[in-house]
């Protein structure tokens, strides 16, 4: 062998040496240069330190979420801020629905701002719209495959369970409706509010009894809980249950269950009650196609999906979606399995399916 071609051999082995050290080499070939779709199903032993390289590179991430911003963002920004300093974590808060609208149109606009997206109602539209990539997280291996979706598209990051809010000072907790049929006692005739519209507030009311009582049945029930003059409300769940609070709601139908029970632990005269089967839904946490952060993208999802970002969730009084993380004791009441209440698990595919006939329903009762 010449000099040259030894020294040739030389400098290529130490800088093949340099690039695996950095993290840079994945198997056989380059991590830089790998698609989008590669970057997301990257699995083996390389794969931490290929995501933390490219994400050194892209020096930031954007996050929109329904979860409430004191509450779960600001949390769950700041831990994984602190075990990746060299990215710039930015969230934006919105409903579900506003989620999808904005991220839609960003993609119509080719200027796509979001790298992950998360929420209770937007998992079916975006897989419907083509706007999700399918992807692989290694904590996805503890969670039971009902939570998350068998092509990848979405993984469970949060459950919510379902049922009423009462104001303690209106109503005593003797007095409070216990089961659906308790909702149609002539004294509760205007007193009670819901969520017009909303996927998870009266469409879910709605999909939930055709779903356990059948149509023919679901529909008499709500033929007769037409009479009640139930409220049409069009702020969120967190603003319903406020107005509880402030008496000017005595009851609100299908909230999320832990809200009452949070105001009341600051003093708030607040009460939930499951009504069996208690309805949930599981939050979910997606990566939509063409993201500019990809290996930022990863390292958020996997850090929301791993038991240290799930106990995150659960200091801030939110369900987590990892069996290992339980939560809070104070929430462990409205937990179906904790509690042993009937539960009726709605998966994402479901709720959109349900969808539209559940709002001819509300249109033909309550609009």
């Amino acid at each position: 062998m010449t000099n040259v071609m030894k020294r040739t051999t030389r400098l290529s082995t130490m800088f093949a040496a340099a690039l695996a050290v950095t993290g840079v080499l994945w198997g056989s070939g380059a991590a830089y240069g790998l698609t989008e779709a590669e970057i997301a199903n990257l699995k083996g032993p390389e794969r931490q330190n290929i995501l933390v390289a490219g994400a050194r590179k892209e020096g930031k991430v954007t996050w929109y979420s329904a979860m409430i911003i004191n509450q779960a963002l600001r949390p769950l920004a700041a831990a994984f801020q602190k075990k990746y300093p060299f990215v710039k974590l930015d969230y934006w808060r919105g409903s579900s629905r506003k989620i999808v609208q904005k991220v839609l149109a960003e993609i119509r606009a080719k200027s796509l701002v979001a790298d992950v997206i998360e929420g209770s109602g937007l998992a079916q539209p975006m897989v419907k719209a083509g706007a999700v990539q399918p992807f692989y997280s290694p904590s996805l291996a503890a969670y039971p495959k009902k939570y998350r979706d068998p092509k990848g598209f979405w993984a469970a990051s949060r459950f919510s369970y379902m049922g009423l809010a009462y104001n303690t000072k209106l109503i005593s907790p003797s007095q409070a409706p216990k089961s659906y049929q308790d909702l149609l006692d002539p004294k509760w005739k205007g007193k009670m509010a819901w969520r017009a519209g909303s996927e998870s507030g009266a469409l879910l009311f709605i999909t939930n009894l055709r779903l356990t009582m059948g149509e023919a049945k679901a529909e008499a029930y709500l033929q007769k809980l037409k009479g009640q003059k139930v409220i049409n409300f069009s702020g969120s769940a967190r603003t319903l249950v406020n107005r509880v609070v402030e008496g000017e709601y005595p009851i609100a139908l299908n909230i999320f269950l832990h809200h009452p029970i949070i105001s009341a632990a600051k003093g708030a005269p607040s009460a939930a009650m499951p009504l069996e089967p208690v309805p949930s839904l599981n939050g979910t946490i997606m990566l939509p196609r063409g993201v500019k952060n990809p290996h930022a993208a990863m390292l958020l999802i996997d850090f929301v999906l791993s038991e240290e970002g799930q106990t995150v969730l659960k200091k801030a009084n939110y369900l987590p979606a990892h069996p290992k993380v339980d939560p809070k004791s104070s929430l462990k009441p409205i937990v179906p399995r904790l509690a042993g209440l009937k539960e009726n698990f709605v998966t994402p595919e479901i709720l959109f399916e349900y969808r539209k006939k559940s709002k001819a329903l509300f249109d033909k009762y309550f609009r």
